[in-house]
């Protein structure tokens, strides 16, 4: 299998907007002893990758950064000393590359991709062999790379130290990425879904891919009573919250007691004083637990149960865009048009 001695690559010269990605050619780089060299087919977007370009993402990374987080990619040659891969396999690298197994620490997440360590919107990269995964074969590079960021952190959070189980129900707030993945692994575990979102559009495509019942923030701005009603009452069991302090109020009053609520985004435009946040977790007896998106060893768990419930948990792509239009697939991104992911489909054949 061939490989080119040059490759393209997307770096931001400088912060303040995803319209300064810029392109440069760089050689490719020859594995060490325990790294594996992988052409990338495929990378998805997330919200971080917005906050990183703009500047106001909290960690600091290496100058002339090299964004996104999440790919797909070939093996494309091994390290002297690896023994797990081969060439030709289809791999995805975890999103912090150090963060084999347990809690993160601070070391683990300095080697965050995208952020504070160099990403993949590139051609070529390298990484150690121990942080890669193989993909689940029935998803495609483009579905595949949607993996690493958005379902691993919708599947930490539903199974952390207090699983879902079967007949739990599971709020999902709007249609996003981890939203999304989070409705699809809560169906396919049977749980009762409960999804939120401002476009009835949205909400349809939700209901297809296994929400049971279907909530339009917009005509119903007081969503948690909403909420009580389909309980009857009860709260759910488990939330997944991406809007921050703007939801995480009606977050709280929708949870059961001693209900959980995984802390995920800030995507919410609401400001909304959130004062009464203590006085709500004590009335309620929730747990709060921020989610660092999870660990390799999780990683294969979770590509287990994909490729066990392959239709219920097939990534939802909303749209794909060529290598050289990565600054549109931001721009979508940013609008918040998109149900699902949205994904570069890097190489050109």
């Amino acid at each position: 299998m061939s490989i080119d001695n040059s490759a393209l690559e997307y770096y931001l010269p400088k912060f303040g907007s995803h319209d300064y990605l810029a392109l440069r050619t760089k050689q490719i780089e020859k594995p060490k002893a325990n790294e594996v060299l992988v052409k990338v087919h495929a990378v998805s977007l997330n919200y971080r990758d917005l906050i990183v370009a703009n500047g106001s993402y909290l960690a600091t990374g290496p100058p002339d950064l090299v964004p996104c987080s999440d790919m797909a990619g070939e093996v494309m040659s091994v390290g002297e000393d690896v023994k797990d891969w081969k060439v030709g396999d289809r791999v995805c690298a975890n999103f912090a590359t150090g963060h084999l197994h347990g809690d993160p620490t601070l070391a683990t997440m300095a080697t965050s991709l995208g952020g504070q360590a160099h990403g993949v919107l590139t051609e070529y990269r390298t990484f150690p062999a121990n942080s890669l995964v193989s993909i689940p074969s029935p998803l495609s590079y483009e579905e595949a790379s949607t993996l690493p960021c958005a379902a691993l952190t919708a599947y930490n959070a539903l199974n952390g130290p207090v699983p879902m189980k079967a007949g739990d129900y599971v709020l999902v707030l709007g249609t996003g990425g981890v939203s999304i993945f989070g409705l699809q692994f809560a169906a396919a575990a049977g749980a009762v879904v409960i999804a939120t979102s401002s476009s009835d559009y949205k909400l349809n495509i939700a209901g297809k891919l296994g929400a049971k019942y279907l909530i339009n923030y917009k005509t119903n701005p007081n969503w948690e009573q909403e909420v009580m009603k389909i309980t009857n009452g009860a709260g759910v069991d488990h939330i997944i919250e991406v809007g921050g302090q703007g939801t995480l109020p009606k977050s709280i009053n929708s949870a059961r007691p001693g209900g959980q609520i995984h802390i995920i985004g800030f995507v919410s435009q609401d400001t909304s004083d959130a004062a009464g946040l203590v006085l709500g977790c004590i009335r309620r007896a929730v747990s709060l637990r921020g989610i660092q998106i999870g660990s390799r060893a999780q990683f294969v768990d979770m590509n287990r149960m994909i490729a066990a419930h392959p239709n219920m948990t097939r990534p939802r792509i909303d749209a794909v865009f060529p290598f050289e239009k990565a600054k549109e697939a931001y721009s979508y991104l940013q609008s918040q048009a998109h149900v699902g992911k949205v994904v570069i489909k890097v190489t050109r054949d």
